[in-house]
């Protein structure tokens, strides 16, 4: 467990772990950081400006780099962008700099939960319900490749997914 006193979020947008990472880390006694809100701060505008001008690779790229700044910082908390996965060199950077948990959460909840949001690029679309069944599709297995840990992030809220992380780090982190 020595090179996995980070604790890195993974899932799909809306899944909770904005949410969940902020209440971990406080209860850790440890930083939070967002790579989307990382993202955000260090450019200036928004995600769906960034999706605008530079296309969704662009964001790829700028992603792929603040994780890499990210994960090299020791005893942080992490929420990552939906689409982190996509990309091998993030997979195994998360994969070996830190403990992953995947927050599984279900197509039709992630959209009951994002429905109304505008700074979901990729949601802009005219089914978005359909989109998000597509993203699952192909993101699922890339995040329980990379997860250490999955949760069932549609029968907990997100007090019973920290209690429940918690509970695991603590025991992994004694063995």
């Amino acid at each position: 467990m020595e090179n996995r006193r980070n604790i890195y979020l993974v899932g799909l947008m809306g899944a909770g772990k904005t949410t969940v990472g902020r209440q971990l880390a406080k209860r850790l006694g440890r930083v939070f950081y967002d790579t989307d809100h990382e993202i955000v701060e260090r450019t200036g505008v928004a995600i769906p400006t960034i999706f605008e001008i530079e296309g969704e690779e662009g964001f790829r790229r700028r992603e792929a780099q603040t994780l890499r700044e990210l994960t090299a910082t020791d005893n942080v908390v992490l929420a990552t962008g939906g689409g982190a996965v996509l990309r091998e060199e993030n997979r195994r950077c998360l994969h070996d700099t830190g403990w992953v948990v995947y927050l599984n959460v279900p197509p039709l909840l992630l959209y009951q939960r994002t429905r109304h949001d505008k700074n979901r690029p990729l949601l802009q679309v005219a089914n978005p319900l359909a989109c998000l069944e597509e993203l699952y599709a192909v993101r699922d297995p890339l995040y329980r490749e990379t997860a250490h840990f999955v949760v069932d992030g549609a029968s907990l809220v997100a007090s019973g997914i920290v209690n429940h992380l918690l509970r695991e780090y603590k025991r992994l982190s004694s063995s």
